[in-house]
């Protein structure tokens, strides 16, 4: 027979109301094990014994709680949904592989055939691409409209409109929404209102406070914040986290517990980390707009930013993400994110480490040219996700880019 060491002594829980996202981005969701460890374990295991076999049909009957398999329950997953839902102020979370299985798991727990979405047309260009070929399989119909345009939205909304689905910001011309209207009109028609809440995070946002029923982050970007892992997370009530849970626990789209252990360690400098980020899109944003080959910045954090104000009402911050129109076409594009020798050119977000894309080409380049139209993405769009370098070594890089498009002839293309 084995023993646990320290098996007689007792510590209590940590006290956690009322404390802020700050603290609890360090101290939410941990519980301890016999070894009284101060950092939180991981648990590479697939399975779990049981003293008995009337044990192990009590876990699996559903009669007695506790771990019985890591497609659905494990407890170094178990601890980063703890955090991350204390984070957001919600009920309990489900983790997922992906950013994009988190948002199909909400689908697939909450949507039946005949059902209705209403999205909005500045969304990740894969998020468009599942609701109008894959879950129009299932007989599922998405409307898509103008973030801001609150008519617009009333007026697709139908009888069988089940949800409204939106990120705000948007991806990538930062546009904001008014969560509390949306949420009105998405409750006097009985559908949940879900909010992609991934440029901002818990940090500078908390959409369950405007109204939103549900809540999606691709764990991938900021809550990781170096690029190391790839994973998804839902937040919400009970009631509707139960149903995306029991279609994760069938259908296996789950976060692994090594995945699950770095994003526990990305929470925990998430507040310190958004804020430098902040502060550098914010400048460079500024300076963006003297440039005069830029045609436009989009961000909310400027006073030019058509939702400035209520993007102020809605966040405690503006985010790392922003874009902008270069003179020119694709052409000019490239030529400028191929004369940066810093940045690094990749179409992930939310890393420490800026990176530079084209989204007509990369993030929505699945998008057919009418959609691409719609939604604002042209060929001169350039988007850059700002990272917590130093800022003027950023403008030295990104100042490489505007001196290749006065002298496309350096072999810079």
């Amino acid at each position: 027979m084995t023993f646990r060491r320290e098996q007689n002594v007792w510590i209590p829980e940590s006290d956690l109301e009322g404390m802020s996202v700050d603290t609890l981005a360090v101290r939410a969701g941990q519980v301890r094990t016999g070894e009284l460890e101060h950092s939180d374990p991981i648990f590479p295991t697939s399975s779990f014994v049981y003293g008995s076999a009337a044990q192990a049909a009590a876990r699996f009957g559903g009669d007695e709680p506790g771990n019985i398999y890591s497609r659905f329950t494990n407890p170094t997953v178990q601890a980063f949904e703890g955090r991350i839902a204390a984070m957001e102020g919600g009920e309990r979370a489900v983790a997922t592989s992906s950013g994009m299985a988190a948002i199909l798991s909400t689908c697939m727990a909450l949507l039946k055939s005949g059902d209705h979405v209403v999205c909005s047309r500045g969304v990740f260009g894969t998020t468009n691409v599942l609701f109008q070929k894959y879950m129009a399989k299932f007989g599922v119909e998405t409307s898509f409209v103008g973030l801001t345009d609150l008519e617009e939205w009333a007026a697709a909304v139908r009888p069988e409109t089940r949800m409204l689905f939106i990120e705000t910001p948007s991806n990538p011309l930062c546009e904001v929404a008014d969560m509390a209207a949306l949420a009105s009109l998405a409750h006097a028609n009985d559908a949940v209102f879900v909010v992609d809440n991934c440029f901002c995070t818990p940090v500078l946002q908390r959409p369950l406070e405007h109204g939103a029923d549900i809540i999606i982050h691709s764990a991938t970007k900021y809550l990781d914040g170096q690029g190391r892992c790839v994973g998804g997370v839902v937040v919400g009530p009970s009631k509707l986290m139960d149903e995306v849970y029991g279609f994760l626990r069938s259908a296996g789209p789950t976060m692994s517990p090594f995945n699950a252990w770095v994003f526990l360690k990305g929470l925990e400098t998430l507040p310190i980390r958004m804020r430098a980020h902040c502060d550098n899109a914010v400048e460079l944003a500024l300076w963006l707009e003297q440039q005069p080959a830029v045609e436009e910045v989009f961000y909310a954090g400027l006073q030019s930013h058509p939702q400035h104000e209520l993007a102020k009402k809605q966040q405690s911050g503006f985010g790392g993400v922003l874009s902008f129109r270069l003179k020119g076409g694709r052409q000019e594009a490239w030529s400028f994110i191929d004369a940066t020798r810093m940045i690094s050119i990749t179409a992930n977000l939310g890393d420490v480490k800026t990176t530079i894309t084209h989204p007509a080409t990369t993030t929505h380049g699945r998008l057919s040219p009418e959609d691409k139209d719609a939604a604002g993405i042209t060929e001169n769009l350039v988007r850059i996700s700002v990272g917590i370098e130093a800022v003027e070594d950023l403008k030295t890089d990104l100042a490489r880019g505007f001196q290749a498009l006065q002298n496309p002839s350096n072999g810079n293309v």
